[in-house]
C-alpha cells in the first residue's frame, strides 16, 4: 500500500506578531498517532499555521494524499481557495474540512458540499474520531462507519453518519504540547513568537442561543486529568510561552481551578512565564469569581476581569436563554473588586433579539452605574453555524437583519490581499432595533468608549452625575448630536455614523490603519489617535466645556468653575508622548478627591479650598506618536488605561 501522506491546515491570525499553536489540528494528530501506533503506514505533514501566499501554501500540500482542514470565521474562505487550488493541481487528493464553521444538520451540509465541491468531506462536531477512521481508511478511501461525516457518493448521492462513537474518556486524547505534535513547527520557525490553549475541561451546562458551546457538547462538561493540565503548564513555562488563553467555557466553575491558578501563578513566580493567563468566567458565583482573580491579579497575570453581561434587559436575555449575573450580584462584584484595585470590564453585544436603543443605552448608563468606569467592551451580535440563532425560524421571529460583513479582529496585523477576505454574518437590525436605531446605537457605544472608558471626559461625567444629577446616557447622548459650533465633535460623530453605516453594508468591524501600526483599531481607539496627533485636543475639550456646561446651569452656580476645572484635571491626566516633567493642577474645589470617591463608590463631600494636584508625567513616557499609539491606546484599550497616576497635595 505505501505510506499514506496526510496533510495538515489550521491558519490562525497574527496577535502582536504571535501565533497561536493550531491546538485543534494538534489534538487530532496525538489522538490518531496515538491509536494508529508506530507503523501505521500514516504520515502527517507539519501543520499550516499561518497565512502565507495561497499558492506557498498550496505548493506545501501537494505531496499529500489527504489534506484536513480545521475551520472558523477567521481562516474560513482562506482554507476552502486552498482546497480549491489543491484540487486544481491534483484531483486525487482527498480535501477533508472540519470545525466550528462546517454545518451539523443533513441538509445545510449537503448544500456546503454541493456549492463547495473541491471539498470531498465534511466533518462536524467533536474531529478525534472521525479524524482516526479517516486515517484508518486512507488506503481504500470507503468512508462507510465513519462517524459525524458527510459526503457525496460516487452517485453523487448524499451520504451523512451520525455521531454513533465518541471518544469516551476525554483522557484517551493525549495532548499535543506533552507528545511532540508542535515539536516540527517550533524547529521550522525558529524566531516565532507562541501563544499557548489550555483546555482543562470541555463543555458548557449552558445553552445561550447565539453560542454554539453548550449546544455541541450535549450541556456536558468532561475533565483532563489535572497532572496532564499541569504539565501542559511546566511546557508552556520551558517553551516561554507567554500567553496562555484557557479555552474552557466556564473558569471558577471547579474547585480544582483555583489550583491550576495557583500553579500557573508558581510557575510566573518561578521563571516568568507565563506572563498572562486569560480565563472565561463562570456564571453567577461572586465568591469564587472575586477569589480566583485576587489570586491572578497578585501574580500580574490578568489584563483585567471579565464581568460579562452581554445585555441587561430581562427580555432579551430571556430570548437568547442566557442566565447573567443579577444587577446587585454585578454590583457587588464590581465594589469588591474596585476596593481591591482589580481592573474589570463587562462585554455587551449589540443588536440582540428585544433589545431597543433605549433598553441598550440605558443598560450601558446602568453598568456604568453600578462601577463599571474601566471599559465596556461591545461587540457586534453575529450568527454562528449549529447555534439556536442560525436557525431560520429564530431570525424570522425576532426580525433580525444579517449582512455579510468582512471579517476582522481588533489589534490584528492586516492581511494582505493574497487570498479571499473572510466574512461572517452581522446582525446589522432587528424587529425592536430598526437599522437607523442601530446606527445610533453603535455611535453611542463608541462614544462612550472615546469619552468615559478612554477617560477623556470621565472625570467632569463622574461629577456631573454625582452633583447635578445628570445620567451617563444624558452626558454620553450629548455628544453624539451633530451641531457647526463644535466642529471636532461634529466630526467625529459623522466618522463614527459613516463607520456604522459601512458595517450595515458589509465592511468590516474595525478601522484598518496602514499608518498607525499596520493593525485594525476600534474606531473610538482610531478617532482618539487622530484627535490628539492632529493637534485637535484643544479644540475638543474647548468644545466640550461649552456642551457639559448646559448640564450643569444649578451647579455651576452653588459651585461657580468646578466643570472647568474638571475639564482641565481630565486634560492634564491624559496620557500623550513627549511629556517628560510632572505637571500640577490647582482647582476651587476637591475635584480629585470627588472623582476617586465616586470611581470607588465611597461617599464624599465637596470642599473649597485651595487645592493641588500632582500629575506624574516623568515615571512614564512615550517618545514617539507610534509607540504612544501601541503602548498607550492600544495596550491601555482593556483596562481604560489612558490616565496618569497623580496625588492630591
Amino acid at each position: 500500500m505505501g505510506v499514506k501522506k496526510v496533510g495538515l491546515v489550521q491558519i490562525g491570525d497574527s496577535f502582536g506578531g504571535q501565533y497561536y499553536f493550531p491546538y485543534s489540528v494538534g489534538l487530532l494528530v496525538a489522538y490518531a498517532k496515538k491509536r494508529l501506533g508506530e507503523n501505521s503506514g500514516v504520515e502527517f505533514s507539519t501543520i499550516l499555521y499561518k497565512r502565507e501566499p495561497v499558492d506557498d501554501m498550496v505548493k506545501m500540500l501537494l505531496a499529500a494524499d489527504v489534506v484536513f482542514y480545521s475551520v472558523y470565521l477567521w481562516n474560513y474562505r482562506v482554507s476552502l481557495e486552498i482546497a480549491r487550488r489543491v484540487k486544481l493541481a491534483n484531483p486525487k487528493i482527498i480535501n477533508v474540512f472540519g470545525g466550528p464553521q462546517i454545518p451539523e444538520k443533513p441538509g445545510r451540509m449537503e448544500s456546503f458540499l454541493r456549492n463547495a465541491s473541491h471539498v470531498d468531506v465534511a466533518s462536524y462536531g467533536e474531529g478525534e474520531l472521525p479524524f482516526l477512521r479517516m486515517a484508518e481508511k486512507l488506503g481504500d478511501g470507503n468512508w462507510d462507519g465513519v462517524p459525524s461525516v458527510g459526503y457525496l457518493g460516487k452517485d453523487g448521492a448524499f451520504v451523512y453518519s451520525e455521531p454513533s462513537e465518541t471518544v469516551p474518556d476525554v483522557n484517551d486524547i493525549p495532548s499535543p504540547y506533552l507528545s511532540g505534535v508542535f515539536d516540527g513547527i517550533m524547529a521550522q520557525n525558529p524566531g516565532e513568537k507562541w501563544q499557548g490553549m489550555l483546555e482543562t475541561n470541555r463543555g458548557c451546562p449552558y445553552t445561550c442561543a447565539f453560542c454554539y458551546w453548550g449546544k455541541k457538547t450535549e450541556r456536558k462538561v468532561k475533565t483532563f486529568e489535572l497532572s496532564r493540565v499541569y504539565d501542559e503548564i511546566d511546557w508552556f513555562s520551558k517553551n516561554k510561552v507567554e500567553f496562555i488563553f484557557c479555552c474552557d467555557a466556564n473558569f471558577g466553575m471547579m474547585a480544582r481551578d483555583f489550583e491550576i491558578v495557583r500553579k500557573v501563578a508558581e510557575n510566573k513566580k518561578g521563571n516568568g512565564c507565563p506572563n498572562a493567563f486569560s480565563v472565561q468566567n463562570t456564571k453567577n458565583s461572586k465568591k469564587k469569581i472575586f477569589e480566583l482573580h485576587k489570586i491572578l491579579n497578585e501574580s500580574g497575570l490578568q489584563k483585567g476581569v471579565n464581568l460579562a453581561l452581554q445585555s441587561t434587559n430581562e427580555k432579551t436575555l430571556r430570548y437568547i436563554e442566557r442566565s447573567n449575573i443579577d444587577n446587585k450580584t454585578y454590583g457587588e462584584l464590581q465594589k469588591m473588586f474596585t476596593e481591591s484595585n482589580i481592573t474589570t470590564f463587562t462585554d455587551i453585544i449589540l443588536g440582540l433579539p428585544g433589545e431597543t436603543y433605549d433598553t441598550f443605552v440605558n443598560g450601558i448608563s446602568e453598568v456604568i452605574l453600578n462601577g463599571q468606569h474601566n471599559r465596556i467592551q461591545f461587540a457586534n451580535l453575529e450568527i454562528l453555524e449549529n447555534t439556536e440563532m442560525a436557525e431560520e425560524s429564530y431570525r424570522l421571529r425576532y426580525g433580525l437583519k444579517t449582512v455579510e460583513a468582512r471579517f476582522e479582529s481588533h489589534h490584528t496585523t492586516l492581511r494582505g490581499e493574497d487570498g479571499p477576505p473572510e466574512t461572517h454574518n452581522l446582525v446589522v437590525a432587528t424587529a425592536s432595533m430598526p437599522p437607523e436605531d442601530w446606527v445610533r446605537a453603535k455611535v453611542f457605544a463608541w462614544m462612550a468608549s472615546l469619552t468615559h472608558f478612554g477617560k477623556l471626559l470621565q472625570a467632569p461625567f463622574v461629577l456631573i452625575h454625582a452633583l447635578g444629577g445628570s445620567s451617563y446616557r444624558e452626558l454620553i447622548e450629548a455628544f453624539t448630536v451633530k451641531d457647526s459650533s463644535r466642529p471636532v465633535l461634529t466630526k467625529i460623530i459623522s466618522v463614527f455614523e459613516q463607520k456604522a453605516r459601512d458595517i450595515q453594508a458589509g465592511g468590516g468591524e474595525f478601522s484598518a490603519s496602514k499608518e498607525w501600526l499596520d493593525i485594525t483599531w476600534h474606531s473610538d481607539e482610531l478617532a482618539f489617535i487622530n484627535v490628539c496627533v492632529d493637534g485637535l485636543l484643544g479644540e475638543f475639550y474647548a468644545e466640550a466645556e461649552g456642551l457639559l456646561k448646559q448640564f450643569s446651569v444649578g451647579m455651576e452656580a452653588k459651585y461657580p468653575g468646578i466643570v472647568s476645572q474638571a475639564v482641565l484635571l481630565s486634560r492634564s491626566l491624559l496620557k500623550q508622548p513627549f511629556f517628560s516633567q510632572d505637571v500640577e493642577v490647582r482647582t476651587d474645589y476637591n475635584v480629585w478627591e470627588i472623582y476617586n470617591a465616586c470611581l470607588k463608590g465611597g461617599e464624599f463631600a465637596v470642599r473649597k479650598g485651595d487645592f493641588k494636584v500632582v500629575v506624574d508625567r516623568s515615571s512614564q513616557r512615550w517618545e514617539s506618536w507610534r509607540e504612544w499609539a501601541q503602548k498607550v491606546v492600544w495596550y491601555g484599550y482593556k483596562k481604560g488605561d489612558y490616565i496618569y497616576s497623580a496625588r492630591g497635595k
